[in-house]
């Protein structure tokens, strides 16, 4: 099996994870530095001194690319166990590496994830980081994990072509592996290690805003999406309500207009894999999705706005913000 640890400007850190993985192991170490450049090459020699193989990029590419390029190197390399990458600053333990070794060998055509419990002293943004993400997943997915920002990570040999088509080059691409891991076929299993931060996490190269915008793209891109079918949608029931006074047909028409807009964003930007979804596959599906949100949402709507009292507008916004997140979890699992 290999271990593959991308690394950015690392410090001696990496070289004492390196010597007592040597002293564990005798399992490869393949480390790729992402750009690091001349003032860390004496570190990446001291690694290649110990035995390891080192990749190198001429620049900064990020980590989800420095990944890829390991998993290439491991796919014509022929390794026919596995692959677990851990990161560079000190934060995985060699037991804990070798542990996800074990479990990678047990499930395979599985990811695993070494979870971390996030007990004791653990940095602010950090605990909130998690937390937020660990959230958004569950609410977008269905499945709930509890360290879904773990660099600590397991997998078989013959998922190693799968990972190289993962789209993202930096952070977003470990997201991006859990999101399409379930369409793709892989299960997930958590294995718990230890929560180490070193210097409160000073080391980590993550960009809060940058790197959390691209994590959170995915589900970027679908609030845009049905935000704008949303307004089609609150607009033409507004015309039509005061065409025909009649709120059934207003909620059906409307929702029937901005649905194909829907649809058709969806299908082309939000949900695209590298190639769009086969019309005679998920047209039906997202129509059949339509007309059970139609009724939820006729429903919904008749008792905010017929029983409880609360006027058209606020009734409306309540019955879209309930239906929102359902429609994100149903399209992704089902739909496309």
């Amino acid at each position: 099996m290999t271990i593959l640890i991308p690394s950015y400007e690392p410090d001696n850190r990496l070289i004492a994870l390196v010597r007592q993985l040597k002293e564990a192991t005798r399992d490869s170490i393949l480390i790729v530095d992402d750009g690091s450049g001349e003032k860390y090459r004496e570190i990446f020699d001291q690694a290649k001194q110990a035995g390891c193989t080192v990749l190198k990029h001429p620049v900064n590419r990020g980590k989800g690319s420095a990944l890829k390029t390991g998993f290439d190197y491991v796919r014509r390399l022929g390794d026919g166990e596995g692959v677990v990458c851990a990161d560079s600053d000190g934060q995985h333990l060699p037991k804990d590496i070798l542990k996800v070794m074990q479990a990678v060998r047990e499930f395979r055509n599985h990811i695993v994830l070494g979870s971390r419990q996030f007990s004791g002293s653990v940095p602010l943004r950090s605990r909130f980081g998690n937390t937020a993400t660990r959230k958004a997943f569950a609410l977008a997915t269905g499945h709930s994990i509890r360290d879904t920002q773990t660099g600590l990570r397991g997998y078989s040999a013959d998922m190693l072509d799968w990972l190289c088509r993962i789209p993202g080059e930096r952070f977003e691409y470990e997201m991006n592996m859990l999101l399409e891991a379930p369409n793709a076929g892989y299960g997930l299993v958590e294995v718990p290690i230890d929560t180490v931060y070193l210097d409160d996490n000073k080391s980590s190269h993550f960009r809060p805003l940058a790197d959390s915008a691209r994590i959170y793209f995915p589900f970027l891109k679908f609030c845009l999406s049905s935000g704008l079918a949303a307004i089609l949608d609150f607009a033409l029931l507004l015309v039509l309500q005061g065409l025909k006074s009649n709120l059934l047909l207003s909620v059906v028409g409307a929702r029937l207009c901005s649905s194909i807009f829907n649809y058709t964003m969806n299908r082309k930007f939000v949900f695209a894999k590298g190639r769009k979804a086969a019309v005679s596959r998920s047209m039906p599906k997202y129509f059949t999705l339509v007309v059970l949100i139609v009724l939820l949402n006729y429903g919904v709507l008749h008792l905010f706005h017929e029983h409880i009292g609360i006027p058209l507008v606020p009734a409306k916004l309540l019955t879209e913000a309930a239906l929102f997140l359902f429609s994100y979890w149903a399209q992704r699992k089902f739909v496309y």
